[in-house]
């Protein structure tokens, strides 16, 4: 089994800053890549960012410029650092981390963490 735990989300003013963590545990012998996905009530759960082992990274078109997301290896975490934010950007976070253990690959999700900006 693999454990995240999301922290970091919260009230927020337009043009305001937060910064999400989601720390990974468990069963895990190799993280392949780790991402940020969002979803509002009755809209699809769309990919916010991602970044893979060797540090590629990937961002909607809509938070490009705005939010970076990064890890810290060791302590198997993603961050999402959310910079300028828009209203358009109050959602909830999952953290997704695909894995590796014992040959066999797992996606986990966090169990999200609210964001809302208000105007």
């Amino acid at each position: 089994q693999v454990q995240l735990v999301e922290s970091g989300g919260g009230l927020v003013q337009a043009g305001g800053s937060l910064r999400l963590s989601c720390a990974a545990s468990g069963r895990i012998s190799r993280i392949n890549a780790m991402g940020w996905y969002r979803q509002v009530p009755g809209k699809q759960r769309e990919l916010v960012a991602a970044i893979t082992s060797g540090g590629t990274t990937n961002y909607a078109d809509s938070v490009k410029g705005r939010f970076t997301i990064s890890k810290d290896n060791a302590k198997n975490t993603v961050y999402l650092q959310m910079n300028s934010l828009k209203t358009e950007d109050t959602a909830t976070y999952y953290c997704n981390v695909d894995s590796t253990w014992a040959f066999e690959r797992r996606v986990s999700w966090g169990q999200g963490t609210q964001v809302t900006v208000s105007s």
